[in-house]
């Protein structure tokens, strides 16, 4: 009885799997132009658009089009934009200003400036203490700031470098910290920090997600894992391969798909088998550099942005690692959606 035991939970999960594979594959892809770099990407499900972050600015543009609807100006070093819409307000953080722009979600029209710590990366709403947190790399701080009234409530102290947070909506912020391979958490209403986890087996965590119901935080790693932690311990549940040069991690509630974005150019899809089971079911072929993503939850659609590059510049003492030039006018909007 033990052997058929263990040969029918096999054969279920192997079933369930098959059940639960997706195929993600192109949508369309937009010819979006402009100037500038990017980073993060946020997708508003009460308006269906798009937020880009292009260096200087930041472009919005129709989730289903992507078509351009307004482009908002004068966000230096723009990293990330957070999305209070219940206020009608957005915020992004402005790395090369050491700022936070506020601006109306309805116009794109800036609504003023406040300043943070050094080079804010990251940026999120977190609806239980209202407050808008951004995560500055150059400070090793977070800086938390009053989303209706848009003053600074105060600044919490970090052990390194943060890189991505999310929140569970329940007052408790997860941060990675990227050079010291681990995650803070934060207490939102009190700003200040409760734990600090470390990842085994991870090295220089970037993106991050969560999984609210069954409590599990997704960290995406530059030495092409993905760490799966127990949201309440910090206990490491497993991990598994992902391609290389993530920068982002997402997680779909309605599949149980986790996703990472990887700069070579594929997005690893991952299922969530069970609270302690995951594994990687598809590597989707996307395009070089298409690093950072945005996930729509009503249709698991996935958002990256990419372009084309031109050579890369010889090697420096001063640059090391320079980047090839982005060919002007390429940038490009991609979606991906299941079949």
């Amino acid at each position: 009885m033990h052997r058929r035991a263990t040969l029918l939970f096999v054969l279920t999960s192997a079933l369930m799997a098959y059940a639960a594979a997706p195929s993600y594959h192109l949508l369309k892809k937009v010819a979006v132009g402009g100037e500038g770099g990017w980073d993060y990407l946020v997708f508003d499900p009460s308006s269906h658009r798009l937020f880009v972050s292009r260096g200087t600015h930041v472009q919005v543009l129709d989730g289903n089009t992507g078509a351009l609807l307004g482009d908002l100006p004068g966000t230096t070093g723009v990293h990330g934009i957070a999305l209070a819409s219940s206020l009608g307000r957005g915020f992004t953080s402005n790395g090369r200003a050491n700022t936070v722009t506020v601006f109306d979600l309805t116009t794109l029209k800036p609504a003023g400036q406040l300043a943070t710590g050094e080079n804010p990366d990251a940026i999120l709403y977190d609806s239980a203490s209202g407050r808008v947190f951004t995560f500055n790399g150059g400070s090793h701080n977070s800086t938390a700031i009053e989303a209706d009234s848009a003053k600074v409530a105060g600044t919490i102290p970090l052990s390194g470098k943060p890189e991505f947070a999310v929140a569970d909506g329940k007052g408790r912020i997860f941060v990675n910290i990227e050079d010291k391979h681990s995650i803070s958490v934060i207490d939102s209403r009190k700003l200040a920090v409760t734990s600090t986890w470390d990842i085994p087996g991870c090295e220089e965590p970037t993106g991050l997600a969560l999984d609210r119901k069954n409590r599990r935080l997704f960290a995406g790693c530059r030495n092409k894992v993905m760490a799966i932690l127990d949201a309440g311990s910090g206990k490491l549940i497993t991990t598994v391969p992902i391609g290389a040069g993530v920068d982002a991690t997402a997680f779909d509630p309605g599949t149980g798909l986790a996703f990472s974005s990887n700069g070579e150019g594929t997005l690893s899809v991952v299922h969530e088998n069970s609270p302690s089971q995951f594994e990687l079911v598809q590597t989707v072929p996307t395009e070089p550099g298409a690093r950072t993503m945005a996930l729509d939850e009503s249709t698991g659609n996935i958002y990256l942005v990419t372009a084309r590059f031109g050579e890369r510049p010889a090697a420096t003492p001063e640059n090391p690692h320079p980047r090839p030039a982005v060919v002007p006018g390429s940038f490009t909007l991609l979606i991906f959606g299941r079949k």
